[in-house]
């Protein structure tokens, strides 16, 4: 949830953010008017709740008549306090429906508008030419077929479209990438965790997501419970309610987990292969930090998803997201996108967000705070981030990419102790 104290105070920060985001300026006002409402009726609950307790004072040092008639009184008084608790409870309901709805303030300086309008921040390697070397590359599908790698057939006959099976050396490609991740999250102070792939909807809309306009998400309806996305949604659930000691540093957890997306919106656009699928496995970085640190923290996000990338030896570039693609938890996020040699396009592979302290608002994640001398000033909402290391989808780029002319593909040299010390995969059909 946004900072509704900075709102008040800063209103046009949240209207040139709205702006940005080419979204709804007027529902600055909207919380305004919403919250002078609840306060309003938070008032007129207290004051007679107040009269509520004098009258009660009378009564108790009445007697007789006088004692009957104040009785009368006091019925009426408290079926007004009844009254206005349920009005002022409404208000808050109210104010809190409507500033739930309002997205992450984002962070000057980033693109204005929407998917489009992302800046280039760095493009790093070169994409390789295969027409220099004599032959035309084949799609990542067709050397998963022949590598036997990749069967779409059979996960959609098991499943239906969108699904498929890594088999064989393809399963073994995406956990020695997986593992690989994992020990760079190791050497930089990450703790490995395996979440839970089903969450509370508290959980999912803690982190920011709307489950009830939302049709990427899966829900289990007679469990209420929702299929995540990615395991950013329960790691950031992790610790909900609770007050962290972040005076040791950064909280970080590399989240490994299944992840289920129903693409609702992408209906024609990369249906072949294992670009946009229902199901992938990914390797997620996520860090609770202090507010202080959080920009810093996704520069160094960044950097440990760009060491991956370069060392598997595949060409990409930076991307600064636009405000009105970044979803409603982040207030900047970067995508690196690896070069695809036969769409002869970058596709994104990776994404880092700061999230800033909206999502430990809404999850209630705090951390305590004391002055200079030590004493105890409260508590202040910390600050979270995230961003990929590792997903199925690298697969693509990485089959693509070090393919040779006989459908064989070589393998990273990074990735060969994962793989048992296999220098190539051979295919097994011609």
């Amino acid at each position: 949830m946004i900072d509704l104290k900075d709102l008040a105070e800063n209103p046009e920060k949240y209207r040139a953010s709205q702006r940005a985001r080419e979204a709804d300026e007027q529902l600055v006002d909207r919380v305004l008017t919403a919250d002078a409402e609840r306060r309003s009726a938070l008032a007129e609950f207290e004051s007679l709740r107040a009269e509520q307790k004098a009258f009660g004072k009378k009564v108790a040092q009445a007697s007789g008549e006088e004692k009957q008639a104040l009785l009368e009184g006091v019925k009426q008084l408290a079926s007004q306090v009844k009254t206005a608790e349920a009005a002022a409870n409404k208000a808050q309901e109210q104010r809190d429906e409507i500033a739930a709805s309002f997205p992450n303030v984002i962070i000057d300086g980033i693109p204005t508008g929407g998917e489009d309008d992302f800046a280039v921040l760095k493009t790093v390697g070169t994409p390789r030419d295969f027409s220099a070397e004599g032959f035309e590359p084949r799609d990542h599908l067709e050397l998963g077929e022949i590598l036997g790698a990749i069967d779409m057939e059979r996960g959609a006959k098991v499943s239906g479209s969108r699904f498929y099976f890594l088999k064989g050396v393809g399963a073994r490609l995406e956990m020695a990438l997986i593992n690989m991740g994992m020990d760079l999250a190791l050497r930089n102070g990450f703790e490995p965790i395996i979440t839970p792939t089903l969450v509370r909807p508290q959980t999912m809309r803690g982190t920011g997501f709307d489950v009830e306009h939302d049709d990427e998400i899966y829900r289990l309806e007679k469990d209420d419970l929702y299929l995540v996305g990615t395991s950013e949604v329960a790691l950031a659930g992790y610790h909900a309610d609770e007050i962290l000691d972040l005076s040791g540093g950064p909280l970080k957890y590399a989240g490994y987990s299944t992840c289920y997306r129903r693409e609702a919106g992408s209906a024609g656009k990369d249906t072949r292969g294992i670009i946009r699928v229902h199901q992938f496995n990914k390797l997620e970085m996520f860090i609770y930090c202090q507010q202080e640190q959080a920009e810093e923290l996704h520069e160094q996000l960044l950097a440990w998803e760009e060491e991956m990338l370069q060392s598997l030896g595949l060409a990409y570039r930076v991307i600064d997201t636009a405000a009105g693609d970044l979803g409603t938890s982040a207030a900047r996020k970067f995508d690196c996108e690896a070069w695809v040699p036969t769409q002869g396009t970058y596709r994104e592979l990776t994404s880092t967000s700061n999230c800033t302290t909206f999502q430990a608002r809404r999850l209630n994640v705090r951390e305590r705070v004391s002055d200079a001398e030590g004493k105890s000033k409260g508590t202040r909402s910390v600050a979270t981030l995230n961003g990929t290391l590792a997903t199925t989808r690298w697969l693509v780029a990485i089959l693509e990419t070090h393919q040779n002319a006989d459908g064989s593909v070589t393998i990273p040299e990074v990735l060969r102790p994962y793989m048992g010390g296999m220098e190539k995969l051979e295919p097994i059909q011609r």
